[in-house]
């Protein structure tokens, strides 16, 4: 393999906004991310990309909970699947494009991925990750009572369902992503964090009703396979420091310790930064070189040395 870059697009690499939530507005923006991903090719970086699913599989189980007297429920694992293969579809479709009209020779292929969690971690036993609509009280407990559900009051919006968020531990089709990036694809795999199963006590895969966060599943592949690089695509050109308030700073350059200290002092929030930075943090532990946080269309730029916060051991 050349140099080989992970990059872990977020939601607002596939859908803007909530006027543009269409399959077709989501291609559209693929579209756009595919542009910036032919730019990496052609600065020599073999690339896989990662991408979450949160929206989309939100879609599924809307449907499935509106057609839920004529047709059968779609279970969690299944939502992640589902999710994976179409929104790879379209990523394949955009590159092809994108490469055709460039001039290069390579083609995309989508590994649906399964991500081991350990069926003893702690999530499991306090679910915590909203997923799917808003319910009333009454309606949520029924659902509670009959199918099993843990659920939880959403911010004065409703009760919702909440399911386990493990922490990923092995990829089941790693093997099969290297040969594809050996073979010169560029490869979409571990879409949403991965399709979360665990092992029975036979060593046998079960689907499990849980979501892994996609950046730290991403990170977990970018150290296992060795990338020379881990790009976060997301909202910001850079990370900032006191983000949100007056003495706001935006952070070009830190080292591993900076950036543990910077948690500890609680410079990046939970819903937000904090998780893609403690994903930053598990890939230099576990041997990576370099991370860049920035915003798709800067993608090139970041790489160049131009913007982009660059963390580095």
């Amino acid at each position: 393999m050349g140099k080989v870059a992970v990059v872990a697009v977020g939601g607002n690499s596939l859908i803007k906004d909530a006027k543009h939530q269409t399959v077709e507005d989501q291609y559209l923006a693929v579209c756009e991310t595919s542009n910036h991903i032919a730019d990496m090719i052609e600065l020599g970086y073999d690339v896989v990309i990662t991408h979450g699913n949160g929206p989309q599989v939100g879609f599924i189980l809307l449907r499935s909970e509106r057609t839920r007297d004529i047709l059968h429920a779609v279970p969690l694992d299944s939502c992640g699947a589902d999710t994976q293969g179409a929104i790879g579809y379209q990523f394949q479709m955009a590159l092809y494009n994108e490469f055709k009209k460039r001039g290069i020779k390579k083609k995309a292929a989508t590994v649906v991925t399964q991500v081991v969690v350990d069926k003893e971690d702690p999530s499991f036993k306090n679910p915590s990750k909203p997923i799917g609509g808003f319910y009333s009280e009454q309606a949520a407990r029924e659902r509670k009572e009959k199918e099993g559900w843990d659920i939880v009051e959403d911010s004065g919006r409703g009760w919702r369902r909440v399911v386990a968020s493990p922490i990923p531990k092995e990829i089941v089709e790693e093997e099969a992503i290297v040969n594809l990036i050996k073979g010169g694809f560029v490869v979409i795999a571990v879409g949403g964090g991965g399709i979360p199963v665990i092992k029975d006590d036979h060593g046998d895969l079960l689907g499990a009703a849980a979501v892994i966060d996609k950046d730290h599943a991403s990170s977990l592949l970018a150290s296992n396979i060795k990338a020379d690089v881990f790009i976060i695509s997301t909202a910001v050109e850079k990370a900032s420091l006191n983000f949100g308030k007056p003495d706001e700073k935006p952070l070009d350059h830190a080292t591993l310790e900076d950036i543990k200290k910077y948690i500890q002092e609680g410079h990046f929030k939970p819903g937000s930064m904090l998780p893609k930075m403690k994903a930053i943090v598990a890939f230099l532990e576990k041997g990576g070189e370099k991370a860049i946080i920035t915003c798709p269309e800067k993608i090139k730029e970041a790489l160049l040395g131009k913007t982009g916060t660059h963390i580095v051991k």
